[in-house]
């Protein structure tokens, strides 16, 4: 569904969230399930279509300048948490938990630093800080994108032959990766997005000192051998919980960098157990 959005610099704008099969209903639980750089709401599939069925209030958005979403991509992880925030607002939204993925997960940690109880619970997949990008994929990503979209796949995946993942049987994960990517690419016309969401993941800060103002529990669902975020690069922010009394859980998962479709059942699984679900 879409929902329309304005910010104090912005023209009103509308905005994609997929809710999973099921009506919108701002009285249930609600979770926003937040993509990475050069995906959108698609990638969720699977985790949302169980969540929204047993309960939640699914919102799997496109970041604006995004796939189905209007309005200006954002330029930083700061900027796209005031996307989330007007989001909630829009919709309705009194409290609601976050669910990010790589860049995603950064805007997820940003967001719930600033909203503090209003958010309560925050899912942290494939994450790392500082989440610094090498300097030769960034300039790819600008003047060579179609390269770069290759060794992002490359790279994101475990395996070139993945077993059957989140989209089911018979899937090739490197291939939809990959036509996913293109279609997301050409889906604004006015910004390389692909570049933007790269120079905002390299460039965002704020990391440790969002983790201690977050008040919510925290899951960490990192990728055994995810090769752009591996488990080692989200230590400062598992550390900074620690040492601020966070609540939170580690859980690690097969495959690589793309938890959600090469090892959609294990995630799936961390999600449910940390928000309390036995079916």
């Amino acid at each position: 569904m879409k929902f329309t959005l304005q910010t104090a610099a912005e023209t009103p704008y509308e905005a994609y969230a997929y809710t999973g099969g099921k009506p919108f209903d701002a009285s249930k639980p609600t979770l926003v399930f937040i993509h990475g750089v050069l995906n959108d709401h698609s990638v969720w599939i699977l985790q949302t279509r169980y969540l929204a069925h047993h309960g939640f209030n699914v919102l799997a958005v496109d970041l604006p300048g995004h796939g189905r979403s209007g309005g200006d991509a954002p330029a930083s992880v700061e900027e796209a948490a005031q996307f989330i925030e007007a989001l909630l607002d829009a919709a309705g939204v009194k409290q609601a938990g976050l669910v990010g993925h790589s860049w995603g997960s950064l805007i997820a940690l940003e967001t719930a630093a600033r909203l503090k109880d209003r958010i309560t619970h925050l899912a942290l997949v494939g994450t790392a800080f500082p989440m610094k990008v090498s300097p030769a994929l960034i300039e790819a990503s600008l003047n060579e994108p179609m390269k770069a979209l290759q060794m992002v796949n490359v790279f994101s995946r475990a395996t070139l032959s993945a077993p059957p993942s989140a989209l089911g049987p018979g899937t090739w994960v490197y291939g939809a990766s990959m036509a996913l990517g293109r279609r997301v690419l050409a889906s604004n016309t006015q910004v390389n997005i692909f570049h933007r969401g790269f120079v905002a993941c390299d460039s965002y800060a704020n990391g440790l000192e969002a983790m201690a103002a977050v008040t919510c529990p925290v899951l960490f669902v990192l990728g055994e051998a995810d090769q752009m975020t591996p488990p080692r690069a989200a230590k400062s922010l598992i550390d900074q919980a620690k040492a601020h009394g966070k609540t939170f859980t580690v859980t690690q998962v097969p495959m690589g960098h793309h938890q959600m479709s090469e090892s959609p059942e294990e995630t799936l699984d961390a999600l449910k157990a940390f928000l309390g679900l036995t079916t």
